[in-house]
């Protein structure tokens, strides 16, 4: 028989209901009516947990995940490896368990962990100062916008989106800022956003690389941003700066971006990990914590909360954001992944993914009524002009080869409809790779 454990006593009970002037349970609830204050609920009968257990697995099984087929679908999150170590480290008690390290004389390991993560992202974006961290790529990219502000002291106003910056967060950056009074422009893609940067520009935001994954210079960004006093922000895949000239070698102000491919894998959306690198000149604007490395009484090596501009810690009207939390679990994960990998590894899974999507690339150019997109270089992810429509052809590569299809840039470019953005990973074998170009030529 189920049975429900009632913590409270009776004598518990009757001390409450004397508290707020009541006499029993029953006229506590005597404001809902009585017909709905006990429904007959159309339960099925109580299950065991075995039972339960294998109901959950059957559920579970019909959803098709990257486990059980190749995969190209990128367009922000993506499939990497994650090496065993992760969650060896993850796994273990006082990092799984502890939310947030006010304390530092009893977090000096998770404070640890926080400071050689920033300082490995600093090294990464080619910045100064990094916190750790924020919700997402795309929230980090809005706490981007919001420090922007602050730096021009809320003088400026206008934010400059490049249409090539991820849908998803341009939208969020509209979303977050709403009712701030900005003036957000440049997403509509109807002319270059250089040209948009005026005096009224707190920040320019690019991609790098872009969302269709092309890699370009940054300069004529930090140049034209710079000309007018405005911050160049700068989202960047951080995979790619394993091979790539860091953001901060441009002269970018600010990198963001999604640190979701460092460790974390795809976990159906979540959670996630927002990288947030700048310029130590603007690190009291900057949301989120910051961990400092010091010295003790006995001048041994500590680590403590040196910044931590939350509204949780001071006066809420003073906090620089007012986001409750941070993904400590999932920017501990990306630590142990960088730390795991070390610069060559970084390097060598940047150029496996390279290479492999030129390799997609060739093959699938060559096929009747497909084309590559090749006006500028590209990473690991790359625009496929298609013979029909995008979705036609996932439904079919799905239904019949088992294998999950780039994404349908139509969804976000009315100029890009039936163009696919194909993503490889150092994931993807030379064999899947033939075995999606078997299965295009067949699509049509």
């Amino acid at each position: 028989m189920p049975f429900t454990f009632v913590p409270h006593s009776d004598e518990d009970r009757q001390v409450m209901l004397d508290a707020i002037g009541v006499q029993s349970v029953e006229e506590l609830f005597r404001d809902v009516p009585e017909r709905v204050r006990f429904p007959d609920l159309d339960l099925p009968p109580a299950l065991s947990e075995m039972e339960v257990r294998r109901e959950l697995e059957a559920l579970a099984s019909a959803n098709f995940t990257t486990a059980d087929g190749p995969c190209f679908l990128g367009a922000g999150a993506y499939r990497h490896y994650v090496p065993a170590v992760v969650d060896a480290v993850l796994r273990r008690g006082e990092f799984y368990t502890a939310y947030t390290p006010y304390q530092p004389e009893i977090s000096q390991g998770t404070l640890q962990a926080i400071f050689e993560y920033q300082t490995m992202i600093c090294e990464l974006t080619g910045m100064e100062v990094s916190n750790a961290s924020h919700y997402d790529g795309a929230t980090a990219t809005a706490e981007a916008v919001i420090t922007a502000i602050n730096v021009h002291r809320l003088k400026r106003r206008k934010v400059v989106l490049s249409p090539w910056l991820h849908p998803e967060y341009r939208a969020v950056v509209r979303t977050y800022t709403q009712g701030m009074g900005l003036n957000i422009v440049g997403d509509d893609g109807s002319q270059p956003v250089t040209d948009l940067v005026d005096k009224e520009t707190a920040c320019l935001i690019v991609q790098y690389p872009d969302f269709l994954g092309r890699i370009e210079d940054l300069t004529p960004y930090a140049e034209a941003a710079h000309r007018v006093g405005a911050l160049l922000v700068v989202a960047a895949d951080p995979i790619a700066l394993g091979m790539l000239k860091p953001p901060g070698a441009f002269g970018a102000d600010i990198v963001v971006g999604e640190g979701q491919s460092m460790g974390a894998g795809l976990n159906f959306g979540g959670p996630y990990l927002g990288f947030f690198a700048t310029r130590m000149e603007y690190v009291r604007r900057m949301a989120g914590r910051l961990v400092g490395q010091t010295v003790d009484t006995e001048g041994k090596r500590g680590f403590v909360l040196t910044l931590s501009t939350r509204e949780q810690h001071i006066r809420r009207e003073k906090a620089t954001s007012n986001i409750c939390t941070n993904q400590g679990l999932v920017a501990l994960a990306a630590a142990v992944y960088m730390a795991a990998l070390g610069h060559c590894g970084m390097r060598r899974v940047a150029e496996l993914c390279y290479h492999k999507a030129h390799y997609a690339a060739d093959r699938i150019d060559q096929l009747d009524g497909y084309t590559v997109l090749r006006e500028k270089p590209f990473f690991k992810e790359f625009v496929v002009r298609c013979p029909k429509p995008v979705k036609e052809i996932n439904d079919y590569l799905l239904d019949e080869w088992g294998i999950i299809g780039g994404y349908d840039l139509g969804r976000d470019y009315p100029h890009l409809q039936n163009h696919m953005l194909v993503c490889v990973t150092e994931m993807n074998p030379r064999e899947e790779i033939d075995l999606l170009v078997d299965a295009l030529e067949e699509a049509v």
